[in-house]
Protein backbone atom coordinates (compact mmCIF):
# COMPACT_ATOMS: atom_id res chain seq x y z
CA UNK A 1 0.00 0.00 0.00
CA UNK A 2 1.13 3.48 -0.87
CA UNK A 3 2.74 5.18 2.59
CA UNK A 4 3.52 8.75 1.17
CA UNK A 5 2.66 11.48 -0.99
CA UNK A 6 5.55 12.31 -4.32
CA UNK A 7 6.47 15.42 -5.35
CA UNK A 8 4.57 17.39 -7.44
CA UNK A 9 5.90 16.78 -11.25
CA UNK A 10 6.01 19.63 -13.71
CA UNK A 11 3.57 19.64 -16.83
CA UNK A 12 5.51 18.74 -19.57
CA UNK A 13 6.54 14.72 -17.22
CA UNK A 14 4.75 12.24 -15.75
CA UNK A 15 4.88 12.79 -11.97
CA UNK A 16 7.42 10.93 -10.16
CA UNK A 17 7.07 8.54 -7.68
CA UNK A 18 10.31 9.42 -5.94
CA UNK A 19 9.84 9.34 -2.26
CA UNK A 20 6.20 7.11 -2.23
CA UNK A 21 6.72 4.11 0.31
CA UNK A 22 5.25 1.06 -0.28
CA UNK A 23 4.81 -1.69 1.76
CA UNK A 24 5.87 -5.23 -0.18
CA UNK A 25 6.81 -8.75 0.20
CA UNK A 26 10.24 -9.03 -1.28
CA UNK A 27 10.08 -11.98 -4.58
CA UNK A 28 13.54 -13.38 -5.64
CA UNK A 29 16.93 -11.86 -6.47
CA UNK A 30 17.55 -9.84 -9.70
CA UNK A 31 20.97 -9.29 -10.99
CA UNK A 32 22.46 -6.57 -10.20
CA UNK A 33 22.46 -6.27 -6.49
CA UNK A 34 18.64 -5.63 -6.06
CA UNK A 35 15.48 -8.25 -5.83
CA UNK A 36 11.66 -8.09 -7.16
CA UNK A 37 8.45 -7.13 -5.65
CA UNK A 38 5.29 -5.97 -6.85
CA UNK A 39 2.92 -2.94 -5.67
CA UNK A 40 -1.16 -4.03 -4.96
CA UNK A 41 -1.27 -2.17 -8.32
CA UNK A 42 0.94 -4.31 -10.07
CA UNK A 43 4.05 -2.05 -10.15
CA UNK A 44 7.65 -3.45 -10.09
CA UNK A 45 10.01 -2.81 -8.09
CA UNK A 46 13.72 -3.55 -7.58
CA UNK A 47 14.59 -3.17 -4.53
CA UNK A 48 18.03 -3.06 -2.74
CA UNK A 49 19.15 -3.97 0.94
CA UNK A 50 15.96 -6.17 1.11
CA UNK A 51 16.26 -10.25 0.22
CA UNK A 52 13.53 -12.74 -0.74
CA UNK A 53 10.89 -13.51 1.16
CA UNK A 54 11.10 -10.09 3.10
CA UNK A 55 8.23 -7.80 3.83
CA UNK A 56 9.68 -4.48 3.57
CA UNK A 57 8.43 -0.75 3.49
CA UNK A 58 10.53 -0.06 0.08
CA UNK A 59 10.89 3.63 -1.05
CA UNK A 60 11.26 5.14 -4.34
CA UNK A 61 14.49 6.22 -5.54
CA UNK A 62 14.13 6.60 -9.17
CA UNK A 63 11.08 6.66 -11.54
CA UNK A 64 7.81 8.19 -12.37
CA UNK A 65 4.22 7.28 -12.86
CA UNK A 66 4.88 5.84 -16.67
CA UNK A 67 8.07 4.40 -16.20
CA UNK A 68 7.98 0.57 -16.90
CA UNK A 69 9.60 -0.52 -13.74
CA UNK A 70 10.66 1.72 -10.36
CA UNK A 71 14.28 1.91 -8.39
CA UNK A 72 13.74 1.24 -4.41
CA UNK A 73 15.38 0.85 -1.21
CA UNK A 74 14.05 -1.08 1.55
CA UNK A 75 14.02 1.39 4.21
CA UNK A 76 12.26 -0.15 6.76
CA UNK A 77 11.92 -4.35 7.76
CA UNK A 78 9.14 -5.24 8.93
CA UNK A 79 9.69 -9.33 8.28
CA UNK A 80 13.14 -10.32 7.92
CA UNK A 81 14.65 -12.95 6.51
CA UNK A 82 16.92 -15.97 8.67
CA UNK A 83 19.55 -15.09 6.19
CA UNK A 84 19.95 -11.21 7.29
CA UNK A 85 22.41 -9.83 8.99
CA UNK A 86 22.96 -6.67 10.98
CA UNK A 87 25.60 -5.03 8.19
CA UNK A 88 29.59 -4.69 9.53
CA UNK A 89 29.57 -1.37 7.60
CA UNK A 90 28.55 2.14 8.49
CA UNK A 91 28.26 3.60 5.48
CA UNK A 92 26.51 0.56 3.59
CA UNK A 93 22.42 1.38 3.38
CA UNK A 94 20.04 3.13 2.02
CA UNK A 95 21.49 6.78 0.33
CA UNK A 96 24.95 5.83 1.23
CA UNK A 97 27.94 3.74 -0.26
CA UNK A 98 26.96 1.53 -3.32
CA UNK A 99 30.04 -0.63 -3.29
CA UNK A 100 28.42 -3.54 -1.28
CA UNK A 101 24.82 -4.65 -2.05
CA UNK A 102 24.58 -7.46 0.32
CA UNK A 103 26.44 -6.81 3.50
CA UNK A 104 22.88 -7.63 5.08
CA UNK A 105 23.03 -11.05 3.89
CA UNK A 106 24.95 -14.15 5.06
CA UNK A 107 28.24 -15.05 3.78
CA UNK A 108 26.56 -18.04 2.55
CA UNK A 109 23.63 -16.50 1.94
CA UNK A 110 24.65 -14.12 -0.51
CA UNK A 111 26.38 -16.96 -2.42
CA UNK A 112 23.03 -18.34 -2.70
CA UNK A 113 22.13 -15.38 -4.23
CA UNK A 114 24.41 -14.92 -6.64
CA UNK A 115 24.20 -18.82 -7.48
CA UNK A 116 20.42 -18.06 -8.35
CA UNK A 117 21.51 -14.93 -10.33
CA UNK A 118 24.39 -17.43 -12.52
CA UNK A 119 21.06 -20.11 -13.06
CA UNK A 120 18.54 -17.27 -14.08
CA UNK A 121 20.52 -15.69 -16.20
CA UNK A 122 21.50 -18.93 -18.48
CA UNK A 123 17.74 -20.37 -18.25
CA UNK A 124 16.68 -17.04 -19.68
CA UNK A 125 19.17 -16.07 -22.21
CA UNK A 126 20.91 -19.21 -23.31
CA UNK A 127 18.30 -21.56 -22.39
CA UNK A 128 20.63 -23.75 -20.43
CA UNK A 129 19.95 -25.31 -16.95
CA UNK A 130 22.52 -26.01 -14.48
CA UNK A 131 22.95 -29.96 -15.86
CA UNK A 132 23.25 -28.60 -19.22
CA UNK A 133 26.75 -26.73 -18.30
CA UNK A 134 28.00 -29.12 -15.96
CA UNK A 135 27.11 -27.12 -12.89
CA UNK A 136 26.56 -27.97 -9.28
CA UNK A 137 24.99 -24.94 -8.78
CA UNK A 138 26.95 -23.46 -6.29
CA UNK A 139 29.42 -20.32 -5.95
CA UNK A 140 32.80 -21.10 -4.33
CA UNK A 141 34.22 -19.24 -2.19
CA UNK A 142 37.97 -18.49 -2.60
CA UNK A 143 40.32 -20.14 0.01
CA UNK A 144 40.01 -18.00 3.00
CA UNK A 145 36.95 -15.60 2.50
CA UNK A 146 34.73 -18.41 4.64
CA UNK A 147 34.13 -15.90 7.46
CA UNK A 148 31.52 -16.24 10.08
CA UNK A 149 28.36 -14.00 10.16
CA UNK A 150 28.43 -10.53 10.44
CA UNK A 151 32.46 -10.42 9.48
CA UNK A 152 33.53 -9.09 5.69
CA UNK A 153 36.76 -10.00 4.32
CA UNK A 154 39.14 -7.66 3.55
CA UNK A 155 39.76 -8.78 -0.45
CA UNK A 156 40.23 -6.00 -2.49
CA UNK A 157 43.46 -4.77 -3.37
CA UNK A 158 42.38 -2.19 -6.02
CA UNK A 159 39.88 0.45 -4.12
CA UNK A 160 39.10 3.65 -6.86
CA UNK A 161 37.90 6.60 -4.17
CA UNK A 162 36.57 10.05 -5.17
CA UNK A 163 36.86 12.63 -3.28
CA UNK A 164 34.18 15.67 -2.59
CA UNK A 165 34.45 19.28 -2.68
CA UNK A 166 36.15 19.29 0.44
CA UNK A 167 38.89 17.09 -0.34
CA UNK A 168 37.20 14.02 1.40
CA UNK A 169 38.01 10.47 -0.04
CA UNK A 170 35.13 8.12 -0.16
CA UNK A 171 32.90 5.99 -2.58
CA UNK A 172 30.17 6.70 -4.77
CA UNK A 173 26.45 5.86 -3.22
CA UNK A 174 24.10 3.70 -6.13
CA UNK A 175 23.82 5.10 -9.03
CA UNK A 176 24.90 8.54 -8.09
CA UNK A 177 27.82 10.78 -8.57
CA UNK A 178 27.63 11.89 -5.03
CA UNK A 179 30.24 11.02 -2.89
CA UNK A 180 30.20 9.02 0.00
CA UNK A 181 32.84 9.91 2.81
CA UNK A 182 34.25 6.79 4.33
CA UNK A 183 37.14 6.54 7.29
CA UNK A 184 37.15 2.82 6.45
CA UNK A 185 36.39 0.21 3.60
CA UNK A 186 35.71 -2.91 5.21
CA UNK A 187 36.29 -4.73 1.83
CA UNK A 188 39.67 -3.50 1.22
CA UNK A 189 42.87 -5.31 1.51
CA UNK A 190 44.91 -4.69 4.36
CA UNK A 191 47.48 -3.17 1.98
CA UNK A 192 45.09 -0.71 0.80
CA UNK A 193 43.74 0.07 4.62
CA UNK A 194 47.56 0.37 5.84
CA UNK A 195 48.01 3.76 3.32
CA UNK A 196 45.07 6.07 5.15
CA UNK A 197 43.70 7.52 1.99
CA UNK A 198 40.44 7.88 3.88
CA UNK A 199 42.25 9.77 7.27
CA UNK A 200 43.35 12.46 4.91
CA UNK A 201 42.19 15.49 3.06
CA UNK A 202 42.67 15.65 -1.30
CA UNK A 203 42.47 19.22 -1.86
CA UNK A 204 42.21 20.08 -5.52
CA UNK A 205 41.87 16.01 -6.36
CA UNK A 206 39.41 14.11 -8.25
CA UNK A 207 40.11 10.46 -7.47
CA UNK A 208 42.50 8.68 -6.12
CA UNK A 209 43.54 4.79 -6.92
CA UNK A 210 44.49 2.66 -4.28
CA UNK A 211 47.00 -0.32 -4.91
CA UNK A 212 48.31 -3.24 -2.92
CA UNK A 213 50.13 -5.62 -4.99
CA UNK A 214 49.74 -9.32 -3.77
CA UNK A 215 53.20 -11.44 -2.90
CA UNK A 216 55.08 -8.34 -3.41
CA UNK A 217 54.32 -5.67 -1.47
CA UNK A 218 53.89 -3.02 -3.93
CA UNK A 219 51.65 -0.22 -3.24
CA UNK A 220 50.75 2.67 -5.56
CA UNK A 221 48.46 5.34 -5.67
CA UNK A 222 47.16 7.34 -8.46
CA UNK A 223 45.91 10.83 -7.93
CA UNK A 224 43.67 12.58 -10.54
CA UNK A 225 43.46 16.24 -10.00
CA UNK A 226 40.41 18.15 -10.61
CA UNK A 227 40.94 20.51 -13.62
CA UNK A 228 43.71 23.03 -13.12
CA UNK A 229 44.22 21.48 -9.72
CA UNK A 230 47.74 20.47 -8.35
CA UNK A 231 49.16 17.81 -6.67
CA UNK A 232 49.35 17.50 -2.59
CA UNK A 233 52.51 17.03 -0.71
CA UNK A 234 51.87 13.23 -0.60
CA UNK A 235 52.74 11.76 2.77
CA UNK A 236 51.20 8.34 3.54
CA UNK A 237 51.23 5.88 6.21
CA UNK A 238 53.77 3.58 4.37
CA UNK A 239 56.43 3.51 1.39
CA UNK A 240 54.33 4.18 -2.04
CA UNK A 241 54.80 5.00 -5.07
CA UNK A 242 52.98 8.13 -6.33
CA UNK A 243 51.55 8.84 -10.20
CA UNK A 244 49.49 11.43 -11.62
CA UNK A 245 47.06 10.98 -14.25
CA UNK A 246 45.02 12.93 -16.88
CA UNK A 247 42.44 11.97 -19.27
CA UNK A 248 44.56 11.59 -22.52
CA UNK A 249 40.97 12.27 -25.16
CA UNK A 250 42.84 11.78 -28.10
CA UNK A 251 44.26 8.43 -27.10
CA UNK A 252 44.11 5.12 -28.47
CA UNK A 253 41.98 2.86 -26.39
CA UNK A 254 41.10 6.12 -24.53
CA UNK A 255 43.26 5.37 -21.84
CA UNK A 256 44.85 7.50 -18.96
CA UNK A 257 47.73 9.73 -19.46
CA UNK A 258 50.29 8.38 -15.78
CA UNK A 259 52.79 10.46 -15.11
CA UNK A 260 55.10 9.16 -12.52
CA UNK A 261 55.91 11.66 -9.79
CA UNK A 262 57.50 9.17 -6.87
CA UNK A 263 58.51 5.30 -7.33
CA UNK A 264 58.07 3.00 -10.13
CA UNK A 265 55.00 3.66 -12.63
CA UNK A 266 54.04 -0.06 -11.90
CA UNK A 267 53.48 -2.81 -9.62
CA UNK A 268 54.41 -6.19 -9.34
CA UNK A 269 52.45 -8.99 -8.62
CA UNK A 270 53.14 -12.73 -7.82
CA UNK A 271 50.77 -15.23 -9.55
CA UNK A 272 50.89 -19.34 -10.84
CA UNK A 273 54.75 -18.80 -9.73
CA UNK A 274 55.48 -15.86 -11.96
CA UNK A 275 56.23 -12.02 -10.98
CA UNK A 276 54.07 -9.51 -13.13
CA UNK A 277 54.65 -5.98 -13.68
CA UNK A 278 50.95 -4.04 -13.84
CA UNK A 279 51.39 -0.58 -15.09
CA UNK A 280 49.14 1.64 -13.86
CA UNK A 281 45.17 1.72 -14.78
CA UNK A 282 46.29 -1.48 -16.24
CA UNK A 283 43.77 -4.50 -15.57
CA UNK A 284 44.63 -7.65 -12.64
CA UNK A 285 42.25 -9.53 -10.85
CA UNK A 286 41.41 -7.76 -7.76
CA UNK A 287 41.18 -10.91 -5.10
CA UNK A 288 44.30 -11.47 -4.00
CA UNK A 289 43.75 -15.44 -5.02
CA UNK A 290 41.89 -14.77 -8.22
CA UNK A 291 44.97 -15.16 -10.36
CA UNK A 292 46.01 -18.52 -9.22
CA UNK A 293 42.42 -19.78 -9.01
CA UNK A 294 40.91 -18.88 -12.09
CA UNK A 295 44.38 -20.37 -13.78
CA UNK A 296 44.03 -23.63 -12.39
CA UNK A 297 40.03 -23.81 -13.14
CA UNK A 298 40.92 -22.96 -16.86
CA UNK A 299 44.45 -24.90 -17.07
CA UNK A 300 42.10 -28.05 -15.52
CA UNK A 301 39.02 -27.92 -18.65
CA UNK A 302 41.76 -26.98 -21.53
CA UNK A 303 44.24 -29.91 -20.46
CA UNK A 304 46.75 -28.60 -22.71
CA UNK A 305 49.24 -30.55 -24.67
CA UNK A 306 52.64 -30.42 -25.99
CA UNK A 307 52.99 -28.88 -28.83
CA UNK A 308 49.51 -27.32 -29.12
CA UNK A 309 48.56 -23.90 -30.35
CA UNK A 310 46.90 -22.11 -27.91
CA UNK A 311 45.07 -18.91 -28.14
CA UNK A 312 44.81 -16.13 -25.25
CA UNK A 313 42.07 -13.51 -26.19
CA UNK A 314 41.67 -10.37 -24.26
CA UNK A 315 45.08 -11.57 -22.52
CA UNK A 316 45.77 -8.37 -20.53
CA UNK A 317 49.28 -8.56 -19.21
CA UNK A 318 49.50 -12.06 -19.90
CA UNK A 319 48.75 -14.38 -16.94
CA UNK A 320 46.97 -16.70 -19.11
CA UNK A 321 49.40 -16.72 -22.20
CA UNK A 322 52.24 -17.28 -19.28
CA UNK A 323 50.32 -20.34 -18.07
CA UNK A 324 49.12 -21.94 -21.64
CA UNK A 325 53.00 -21.39 -22.75
CA UNK A 326 54.67 -23.53 -19.65
CA UNK A 327 52.27 -26.15 -20.78
CA UNK A 328 52.24 -26.29 -24.61
CA UNK A 329 56.20 -26.52 -23.93
CA UNK A 330 58.95 -25.50 -26.01
CA UNK A 331 57.03 -27.08 -29.24
CA UNK A 332 53.83 -25.06 -28.81
CA UNK A 333 52.53 -22.02 -29.36
CA UNK A 334 50.56 -18.80 -28.01
CA UNK A 335 49.54 -16.11 -29.21
CA UNK A 336 47.61 -13.50 -26.91
CA UNK A 337 45.36 -10.51 -28.41
CA UNK A 338 45.23 -7.32 -26.19
CA UNK A 339 43.61 -3.80 -27.25
CA UNK A 340 45.14 -1.75 -23.88
CA UNK A 341 48.85 -0.53 -25.29
CA UNK A 342 49.82 -0.52 -21.69
CA UNK A 343 48.88 -4.14 -21.14
CA UNK A 344 50.77 -5.39 -24.41
CA UNK A 345 53.85 -3.77 -23.24
CA UNK A 346 53.38 -5.49 -19.91
CA UNK A 347 52.71 -8.90 -21.26
CA UNK A 348 55.44 -8.60 -23.53
CA UNK A 349 57.86 -7.89 -21.01
CA UNK A 350 56.11 -10.28 -18.67
CA UNK A 351 56.67 -12.83 -21.34
CA UNK A 352 59.75 -12.19 -22.79
CA UNK A 353 61.78 -15.48 -21.47
CA UNK A 354 59.27 -17.20 -23.31
CA UNK A 355 59.86 -16.87 -27.41
CA UNK A 356 56.75 -19.10 -28.05
CA UNK A 357 54.45 -16.42 -26.95
CA UNK A 358 53.29 -13.22 -29.18
CA UNK A 359 51.28 -10.57 -28.22
CA UNK A 360 49.58 -8.46 -30.63
CA UNK A 361 47.37 -5.32 -30.27
CA UNK A 362 44.23 -4.48 -31.47
CA UNK A 363 40.43 -5.92 -31.17
CA UNK A 364 40.19 -9.21 -30.88
CA UNK A 365 37.53 -9.36 -34.16
CA UNK A 366 39.75 -7.26 -35.84
CA UNK A 367 43.08 -8.29 -35.13
CA UNK A 368 42.09 -12.44 -35.52
CA UNK A 369 41.79 -12.18 -39.19
CA UNK A 370 45.12 -10.60 -39.83
CA UNK A 371 47.46 -13.43 -37.92
CA UNK A 372 46.99 -16.01 -41.05
CA UNK A 373 45.66 -18.50 -37.69
CA UNK A 374 43.37 -21.00 -39.56
CA UNK A 375 43.06 -23.58 -36.98
CA UNK A 376 43.68 -23.98 -33.01
CA UNK A 377 43.55 -25.95 -30.24
CA UNK A 378 42.45 -24.50 -27.12
CA UNK A 379 41.67 -20.73 -26.75
CA UNK A 380 41.04 -18.30 -23.88
CA UNK A 381 39.05 -15.60 -23.59
CA UNK A 382 38.36 -13.38 -20.74
CA UNK A 383 36.34 -10.66 -22.35
CA UNK A 384 35.59 -7.24 -20.72
CA UNK A 385 31.85 -6.97 -18.85
CA UNK A 386 30.00 -7.02 -22.38
CA UNK A 387 31.34 -10.04 -23.56
CA UNK A 388 32.54 -11.41 -26.51
CA UNK A 389 29.50 -10.80 -28.93
CA UNK A 390 28.52 -13.18 -31.60
CA UNK A 391 31.29 -12.12 -34.48
CA UNK A 392 33.91 -13.10 -32.36
CA UNK A 393 32.35 -15.99 -30.94
CA UNK A 394 31.81 -17.18 -34.50
CA UNK A 395 35.52 -16.47 -35.34
CA UNK A 396 37.03 -18.48 -32.55
CA UNK A 397 34.42 -21.65 -33.10
CA UNK A 398 35.76 -21.12 -37.09
CA UNK A 399 39.22 -22.30 -35.67
CA UNK A 400 38.20 -25.50 -34.25
CA UNK A 401 39.52 -25.56 -30.70
CA UNK A 402 39.19 -28.90 -29.02
CA UNK A 403 38.17 -26.77 -25.92
CA UNK A 404 37.19 -23.24 -24.96
CA UNK A 405 37.46 -21.60 -21.63
CA UNK A 406 35.71 -18.38 -21.36
CA UNK A 407 36.52 -16.06 -18.33
CA UNK A 408 33.39 -13.94 -17.32
CA UNK A 409 32.60 -11.24 -14.50
CA UNK A 410 28.97 -11.07 -16.04
CA UNK A 411 26.74 -13.95 -16.17
CA UNK A 412 24.33 -12.18 -18.59
CA UNK A 413 26.98 -11.81 -20.77
CA UNK A 414 28.11 -15.28 -20.10
CA UNK A 415 24.50 -16.56 -21.28
CA UNK A 416 24.32 -14.14 -24.15
CA UNK A 417 27.83 -15.91 -25.91
CA UNK A 418 27.16 -19.58 -24.47
CA UNK A 419 24.49 -18.92 -26.63
CA UNK A 420 26.42 -17.75 -29.55
CA UNK A 421 28.49 -20.66 -29.39
CA UNK A 422 25.86 -23.11 -29.45
CA UNK A 423 25.00 -21.81 -32.97
CA UNK A 424 28.20 -22.54 -33.76
CA UNK A 425 28.22 -25.86 -32.68
CA UNK A 426 29.84 -25.86 -29.10
CA UNK A 427 28.60 -26.86 -25.90
CA UNK A 428 29.36 -26.38 -22.05
CA UNK A 429 31.80 -28.85 -20.71
CA UNK A 430 31.78 -27.81 -17.28
CA UNK A 431 31.01 -24.72 -15.25
CA UNK A 432 32.53 -22.93 -11.75
CA UNK A 433 31.27 -20.33 -10.58
CA UNK A 434 33.67 -18.08 -7.78
CA UNK A 435 32.43 -15.35 -5.31
CA UNK A 436 35.75 -13.69 -5.83
CA UNK A 437 33.83 -10.07 -4.99
CA UNK A 438 32.54 -10.70 -1.41
CA UNK A 439 29.70 -8.43 -0.25
CA UNK A 440 28.66 -7.42 -3.61
CA UNK A 441 26.24 -8.59 -6.50
CA UNK A 442 29.48 -9.66 -8.78
CA UNK A 443 30.32 -13.04 -9.14
CA UNK A 444 33.02 -14.65 -12.00
CA UNK A 445 32.56 -17.74 -13.69
CA UNK A 446 34.66 -20.25 -15.72
CA UNK A 447 32.81 -21.82 -18.53
CA UNK A 448 34.87 -24.67 -20.78
CA UNK A 449 33.03 -25.45 -23.86
CA UNK A 450 33.82 -28.62 -26.43
CA UNK A 451 32.39 -29.44 -30.02
CA UNK A 452 29.07 -30.53 -29.55
CA UNK A 453 29.53 -33.99 -31.07
CA UNK A 454 32.14 -35.21 -29.05
CA UNK A 455 31.30 -36.02 -25.64
CA UNK A 456 34.39 -37.06 -24.21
Amino acid sequence: MPRATPPAASPETAPSLVGREYEVEIGPVAHGGHCIARTEEGRVLFVRHALPGERVVAKVTEGREDSRFLRADAVEILEPSKDRVEQPCPFAGPGLCGGCDWQHAAPGAQRRLKASVVAEQLQRLAGLTAEDVGWDGTVEPAPGDKVPKGEVPAWRTRVHYSVDDEGRAGLLRHRSHEVQPIDRCLIAAPGVSELGVEKREWPQIATVDAVAATGSGDRQVVLTPRPGGRLPLVELDRPVSVLRAEESRGARGGERTVHRVHGRPFVRERAVGRTWRISAGGFWQVHPKAADLLVEAVMTGLTPRKGEMALDLYCGAGLFAGALAERVGEKGAVLGIESSGRAVEDARHNLADLDRVRVERGNVEQVLPRTGITEADIVVLDPPRSGAGRKTVRQVAGLGPRRIAYVACDPAALARDLAYFREEGYVPHFLRAFDLFPMTHHVECVAVLKPAEKRS
